[in-house]
């Protein structure tokens, strides 16, 4: 009897590690490698406020939950250089893991709130999707 104790308890510890590595193998393995990248660049209008654009940065990393398939996003303001006029203020960085999520995410009634909600200090918007190489 004692034996059998006293095994069970070397291979409950071993179990339970073994789960523990399955979990975070899956949760850090893409089953699927990503096939989309999106770039999306915005140029706000003259008078545009610093408070526009921080809003319109917090509204469009919020739409992150209700995206599928979206894998990495980021996002940043156009640093300034010395003696020439930026295209574009803001940049968004959105990584898909398929070509039918990149698709849906222009369907995404998020967005589409998020488009009527900021379009209004929107000087131009340039989308461009990109196939990630493998």
């Amino acid at each position: 009897m004692k034996t059998r104790n006293k095994t069970l308890g070397y291979l409950v510890p071993v179990f339970a590690l073994c789960v523990f590595m399955l979990v975070i193998y899956g949760a850090y393995v893409p089953h699927k490698p990503a096939e989309t990248q999106k770039v999306v660049c915005i140029k706000f209008k003259e008078g545009a406020t610093a408070e526009d654009m921080e809003k319109h940065l917090r509204d469009f990393a919020s739409m992150k939950t209700s995206i599928k398939d979206l894998v990495a996003y980021s996002a940043g303001r156009v640093q300034k250089s010395e003696g020439s006029a930026n295209e574009f203020d803001v940049i968004h960085y959105l990584t898909f893991r398929t070509d039918e999520g990149a698709q849906q995410y222009a369907l995404n009634s998020d967005r589409k709130e998020f488009i009527k909600t900021n379009e209004a200090n929107w000087d131009k918007v340039l989308e461009m999707n990109s196939d990630i190489q493998k």
